[in-house]
């Protein structure tokens, strides 16, 4: 058997992503809430044992996204191959492969890249084919007889046979560091744009009697991302993938089409996912929880057998019990909801701890702000609080307390007590509108005309 290699990978990320129209590097543009580079680098992790980042001057940034990991920087942007050098005083004497990969192909899986690693084995060089269902502009790989690459010819180069190949090369490309830093060295920038192309070392490998190899990969793994429109492209395809795989481990979606995951959404099983339902960085979900249409999740738990929404916002800091409900247009945020309790209708709850099996009433907000500090609401076990209630924290309501509906609460409640605090009702007879409104004038006219007339003249 021959023996594996050991592994080592340079990353490519000094992009400016011109194209983008962005001060944003290229490499740095998210993917389900999280930098392209960053997947790339996820990926990367499982499979080589040192990783060098090239970067471009002026990317702090980017520099500490790629932390712990090494940068080298191109301080001149002068090809592809120009950029992998960079990487030479570091790997030059790495006993084993190097393989170059770019920051804007960040659904690379490790199953590829493990076979594109086993196929150097049997070659001095491989590279990283794919069958667009559209070649376009593509470099096609030229093969001979044997399946073998023989070299790579640029689309503005191609002859017409030749731009009727299917299998187009993607970049990526494996060989010895030995060999691979002296084909570098070799490269020359005699093209129209004067620059220092990888794919060069194919033409130098095939001149020195190396064998060269294409492992082929399906396009939406090597799909980059040069303009904005790539960039949505490749959203699409991670957010097909991470709902494929969030089904496959028991997860239900109605309408996966619909449904947006952050790259750290963690969805338990039996989840229930209603359309058109967005996940934002941070959310675990366990198991047996109903997320309804329309609701958006950000940096929140919600425990099993919780449902939420239709039309619910979890914001950070949020925990949701066991069998708690969160209703349509109510917005927790750094909120507690205790097991079994209930906010079921058009509520803010911020910096806020509810008790188990309380009940929040329609229109209950805690008020956690007074324009300088946050303060903390604190609802016991089993509180009613009645609709259109205003809690001014900081405040304390204990276990089994009643709050009225429509009080604005500025002291602590006691267990077992009613709470009750509103401005006291007064009703004046004779002071309506019985003989102070137009003989024209009826119900239908428009409040602002009944307010005028009538409510005026009342007060």
């Amino acid at each position: 058997m021959i023996p594996v290699p050991r592994t080592a990978a340079i990353i490519l990320a000094a992009g400016l992503g011109t194209r983008m129209r962005s001060a944003l590097p290229k490499a740095l543009h998210p993917l389900a809430g999280k930098p392209m580079v960053n997947h790339l680098l996820t990926a990367c992790e499982q499979v080589f044992e040192r990783i060098v980042v090239v970067v471009g001057p002026d990317m702090p940034a980017l520099e500490r996204a790629v932390t712990p990991h090494v940068t080298v920087m191109q301080v001149e942007r002068l090809g592809t191959g120009h950029a992998a050098r960079q990487a030479e005083r570091l790997l030059r004497d790495f006993p084993g492969d190097v393989a170059v990969l770019y920051a804007d192909n960040p659904l690379i899986t490790v199953p590829t890249i493990r076979r594109l690693i086993g196929r150097r084995v049997e070659a001095g060089l491989a590279l990283l084919g794919m069958r667009p269902a559209d070649p376009g502009r593509y470099g096609r790989i030229v093969q001979d007889s044997s399946g073998d690459v023989s070299r790579i010819v640029e689309w503005a180069d191609a002859t017409a046979t030749e731009r009727t190949i299917g299998l187009c090369n993607a970049g990526v490309v494996c060989a010895p560091a030995a060999d691979l830093f002296r084909w570098l060295g070799d490269v020359t920038n005699d093209n129209a744009k004067g620059e220092y192309y990888l794919t060069d070392i194919v033409a130098l490998a095939v001149a020195e009697g190396k064998r060269v190899v294409a492992e082929e990969a399906a396009e939406a793994e090597l799909a980059g991302a040069n303009s904005r429109a790539e960039l949505a492209q490749l959203e699409a395809g991670m957010q097909a993938r991470m709902r494929a795989a969030a089904m496959a481990s028991g997860a239900t979606m109605t309408a996966p089409e619909t449904v947006f995951l952050s790259w750290d959404t963690r969805l338990g099983q039996d989840v229930t996912i209603g359309p058109n339902v967005v996940f934002g960085p941070g959310v675990v979900v366990e198991s047996g929880a109903e997320i309804r249409a329309f609701s958006h999740l950000e940096g929140c738990t919600v425990r099993s057998s919780a449902i939420i929404g239709p039309f619910a916002r979890l914001r950070p800091g949020t925990e949701v019990g066991r069998n708690a409900h969160v209703g349509n247009f109510v917005e927790l945020k750094a909120a507690m909801l205790g097991e079994g309790a209930k906010a079921n209708h058009l509520s803010y709850l911020g910096d806020a701890t509810v008790g188990a099996r309380a009940n929040i009433g329609a229109g209950t907000i805690t008020c956690n702000y007074d324009g300088m500090n946050k303060h903390q609401t604190v609802i016991g076990a089993g509180v009613f609080v009645g609709s259109n209630t205003a809690l001014v924290a900081p405040v304390r309501i204990g276990d089994r307390a009643l709050l009225a509906a429509g009080s604005v609460i500025t002291e602590d409640v006691s267990e077992d007590a009613l709470a009750i605090a509103r401005g006291h009702q007064v009703n004046k007879p004779g002071r309506g509108f019985k003989g102070k409104r137009p003989a024209s004038q009826d119900l239908t006219d428009p409040p602002s005309l009944q307010r005028s007339v009538g409510i005026k003249e009342a007060i």
